[in-house]
């Protein structure tokens, strides 16, 4: 685990991401807020391609909760049957459908709690949603966040938990809304787990890892 940056090393490394990508996306395909629910919950180990390519047929045909009751617990599982644990994410799927149908009118609600307390959504994926609709700096960290955190000395953490404290508590306020975003594609396309691409990377000179590719 590297040591935490200091304050202008940091900001240095996010003016380099933000001149490089100015708004950053994530690459889950959605139409709406509740697709993007279902979207994140899917995707909880399996790869963002995987995920458009299972559920691009799916939201065509049901892009509310209740268009996803509809289509039922077997259509869904049809769907998604390319992706890791589709069985019981498409239980999770209907179950999280049903509660927004009872409990909130068929909208998504936009509280981390509330989020977290559907089945199959995590914090992780709570603080996706409440990121990427309604733009709040939550921090949703993955293992290609915590990976580059610890690494680089950006957010350095011995759990996830740790990690995100330390994105919020260090990395500047005005690059808040999207340091999870820069982070996940810089550990996604740059700093791989096997072979980080660290010849061509923004951030090399500033960054604390010891073994670099070069």
């Amino acid at each position: 685990m590297a040591k935490q940056l200091d304050y202008h090393t940091l900001r240095e490394i996010f003016t380099r991401f933000q001149a490089a990508e100015p708004e950053p996306k994530g690459e889950l395909e959605h139409v709406n807020v509740y697709t993007l629910v279902v979207a994140v919950a899917l995707s909880a180990q399996a790869t963002d391609a995987g995920v458009n390519k299972a559920t691009r047929a799916l939201f065509e045909i049901a892009d509310t909760p209740q268009k996803m009751l509809d289509l039922g617990i077997e259509g869904v599982t049809d769907h998604i049957k390319t992706i890791g644990l589709f069985r019981q994410k498409a239980k999770n799927v209907a179950k999280l459908s049903q509660i927004l149908v009872d409990d909130y009118g068929g909208e998504v609600p936009n509280s981390r709690a509330a989020l977290q307390s559907l089945p199959g959504v995590g914090r992780k994926t709570a603080n996706v949603v409440l990121n990427m609709w309604w733009k709040q700096p939550a921090q949703a960290v993955d293992t290609h966040i915590f990976r580059v955190g610890n690494r680089s000395g950006i957010a350095p953490g011995k759990d996830v938990d740790a990690v995100e404290r330390a994105i919020e508590d260090h990395i500047p306020a005005d690059f808040q809304l999207h340091a999870h975003h820069w982070l996940i594609l810089h550990g996604r396309y740059h700093c791989k787990a096997r072979k980080p691409q660290c010849g061509t990377c923004l951030i090399r000179d500033l960054c604390q890892f010891e073994d670099k590719n070069l």
